[in-house]
C-alpha cells in the first residue's frame, strides 16, 4: 500500500536572484520538511544569506517561487511573514540593547497582539489579557533557554554570547512554525557553541518548531542537522545527510579545502 509523501513545511523552487550583472542565486530548489533541522553550508559569497533573505521577504527572486505551509511567500510583504509563522535571527545580532531582556521578549510576542488602538490607550480587560498571556510567554521561553538570571538586565551589559541567547529566546517568543538561524554560533567560544547545540536540539524535539539554519561550523553542523545543502557560486553543489555531503569530492574542493580537513571533521561526532 503506498503511502503519500508528507507536504513540505518550505519548497524552493528554481530561485534565481540577480543583481545587476551579478547572479547571486542560481536554479537553487530545496523542500524543508516539518520537524527537521535544515542546513545551508557553502563559503563565503555562495549565496546561502541571499536564499534567507528571499524567505524573509528582504529580497524578491528574479525568478522562481517559495511556497510556506500552503501560501505563496513571493507575493506576501515582508511585513506580514512573522504573522505566517516564520521568526530569524541574524549573524550580526539585533536587539534592542537599552531595553531588558525581558521587553526584548514582549517585543517579538508583539506579532500575535490584536488589541487596537483605541483599547491600548484605554487599558481595556482585553488588553489587560493579552499582557499577562505575552508575559506568560515570555516567561517560558525565559525558563526554557535559562535566562531567568537576565531577565531584567539590559541588553547593552550582557555578554555576546548571552545575547545571542536573547536573540534566539525573542525569535521563539513569535511562537513560529519555522525558525531561521542565520550563522549561530559565530562568535562563540567552544562551551558557547555546545550550549547552541543543545538548544537547536530542544527546539527542534520539545518545542517541535522547524530549523532552516546557515552555519559555518562543521561540527555543529554534523551534530544537528538531518540534512544538508551545500552551495557554492549561487548554485546547489549536493544535498543530503551531513556525512553525504561532507563527503562529496565537489563540496570538499569548494567548501571544506581538502580531504585532510574532511578526515578531521570525519573524527567530530555526528
Amino acid at each position: 500500500m503506498s503511502t503519500t509523501p508528507a507536504t513540505p513545511l518550505l519548497s524552493a523552487r528554481d530561485l534565481q536572484v540577480r543583481f545587476g550583472g551579478v547572479l547571486a542565486v542560481n536554479g537553487v530548489s530545496f523542500d524543508v520538511q516539518r520537524g527537521e533541522v535544515f542546513t545551508l553550508i557553502g563559503p563565503n559569497g555562495a549565496g546561502k544569506t541571499t536564499v534567507f533573505n528571499l524567505i524573509s521577504r528582504i529580497y524578491t527572486p528574479t525568478a522562481g517561487s517559495i511556497e510556506f505551509n500552503g501560501t505563496t511567500l513571493t507575493s506576501t510583504p515582508a511585513h506580514q511573514v512573522a504573522a505566517l509563522g516564520i521568526a530569524r535571527t541574524f549573524q550580526n545580532i539585533e536587539l534592542f540593547e537599552y531595553a531588558t531582556v525581558l521587553q526584548n521578549l514582549l517585543i517579538g510576542h508583539h506579532v500575535h497582539r490584536s488589541t487596537g488602538v483605541l483599547s491600548e490607550i484605554f487599558f481595556t480587560g482585553a488588553v489587560r489579557r493579552a499582557e499577562v498571556k505575552a508575559r506568560e510567554a515570555a516567561e517560558h521561553v525565559i525558563e526554557f533557554l535559562d535566562l531567568q538570571h537576565h531577565r531584567d538586565s539590559l541588553v547593552a551589559g550582557l555578554p555576546y554570547g548571552v545575547r545571542k541567547v536573547v536573540e534566539l529566546a525573542r525569535a521563539l517568543c513569535t511562537q513560529p512554525k519555522l525558525l531561521l538561524l542565520d550563522e549561530p554560533s559565530s562568535g562563540l567560544n567552544v562551551e558557547e557553541t555546545d550550549d547552541m547545540a543543545f538548544w537547536i536540539q530542544d527546539i527542534k524535539n520539545e518545542l517541535g518548531i522547524t530549523v532552516l539554519m546557515v552555519e559555518h561550523d562543521m561540527t555543529l553542523v554534523s551534530r544537528v542537522s538531518d540534512r544538508v545543502l551545500a552551495m557554492n557560486q549561487g548554485e546547489m553543489l549536493a544535498l543530503g545527510t551531513p556525512a553525504h555531503v561532507q563527503a562529496d569530492p565537489a563540496v570538499i574542493e569548494a567548501y571544506l579545502g581538502s580531504t585532510e580537513d574532511m578526515s578531521s571533521l570525519r573524527r567530530q561526532p555526528q
